[in-house]
């Protein structure tokens, strides 16, 4: 079978190599990756490094059970999966030994053809969904998932800000508006503006042309600012969502888009009480229920290209250029 292997940091450093095809022992599973999806975490892990290598990268895909091992009963051969993220975390509160296994990283990634798994650390996707669509699910569709529905959950009353219109940012744009929410979009770019007015974004904001864009947040809601702020940029946004934030509110920091660090004014913070929230993908549990929600409303990810399997390095250029809307994907 195919594999791209990381041996050294950076992109020309993908190879594709050939490996013996896995088979299942007890408790096991062999899945047929169909599709994989990129994320800002997987090119972090090229072009910077952190990881052991060599490294098998990529965290999100999906594929078919191909054969199981025995004693397993929670899936069989011909059913569609996703592998999730964090291997080791099912359910519950988050704890450092459920982040021990994440894929892409402390453990093999999705970049293979045909991949062995632990069949508790894999779940059934919704049946409208390609393969590519599926892909999307288990680390942006899941992080944004966290955010609105599980970590600071919103109602048809609430307001909800996204920062630009990356993979997260989409979903939950999506998620949002499914519930019923208002979305104020946040972009760079007023094409891209477009489109998420097309998904249904109430109020759009460009920060290019609007960078006091916390104020005017701010002046879009009476005032009142929004009940949750995605925080995807990190370093050069964090003051402005402060800004943007409704007392009582939450800022849900899940990306580092700007940077690594960041001054946080602390009055803003206690002054207006409110939350500020970490968080990275979500459990098994977690990824059961946005799953539901999903075929409920029978939504569909947002992709912007597909690459073939032969192309993972052209993939990884396309997202370090940030032109992006959505995902992007990988088709095996």
């Amino acid at each position: 079978m195919r594999v791209w292997e990381l041996n050294a940091v950076g992109i020309d450093n993908l190879k594709l190599v050939e490996k013996p095809a896995p088979k299942p022992g007890p408790g096991q599973i062999a899945v047929a990756m169909k599709a994989a999806s990129l994320n800002y975490r997987d090119l972090l892990h090229v072009t910077m490094g952190g990881t052991p290598l060599p490294l098998i990268p990529f965290s999100d895909g999906a594929g078919v059970v191909e054969a199981i091992g025995s004693g397993v009963t929670r899936v069989k051969a011909g059913d569609r999966v996703c592998p999730t993220f964090f291997q080791s975390w099912i359910g519950g509160p988050i704890t450092a030994e459920a982040r021990n296994l994440a894929l892409g990283g402390s453990v093999p990634g999705v970049l293979q053809e045909k991949m062995l798994l632990d069949a508790e650390g894999v779940i059934a996707v919704p049946d409208h969904l390609s393969f590519e669509e599926a892909a999307t699910l288990p680390c942006a569709g899941l992080t944004a998932w966290r955010a609105i529905a599980v970590e600071a959950p919103i109602d048809a009353k609430s307001t909800v800000l996204v920062q630009g219109t990356g993979g997260v940012s989409i979903f939950a744009l999506q998620f949002a508006k499914a519930i019923g929410a208002k979305v104020i979009a946040t972009s760079s770019s007023d094409e891209k503006l477009e489109r998420a007015k097309k998904l249904g974004a109430d109020y759009l904001i460009n920060y290019k042309t609007t960078p006091e864009w916390g104020k005017k947040a701010l002046e879009l809601t009476n005032g009142r600012g929004a009940d949750v702020i995605v925080e995807v940029g990190g370093e050069n946004t964090l003051g402005k969502s402060l800004e943007a934030v409704r007392v009582g509110g939450s800022i849900v920091v899940i990306g580092v888009l700007g940077g690594f660090t960041n001054n946080i004014f602390i009055p803003a913070l206690f002054g207006k009480n409110a939350r500020m929230i970490g968080i990275s993908v979500g459990s098994r549990e977690q990824f059961a229920g946005m799953n539901k929600a999903i075929g409920g409303w029978k939504l569909k990810p947002v992709i912007d290209r597909t690459f073939a399997f032969d192309r993972v390095p052209d993939a990884l250029r396309a997202m370090q250029a940030a032109g992006h809307f959505g995902k992007i994907c990988v088709s095996y």
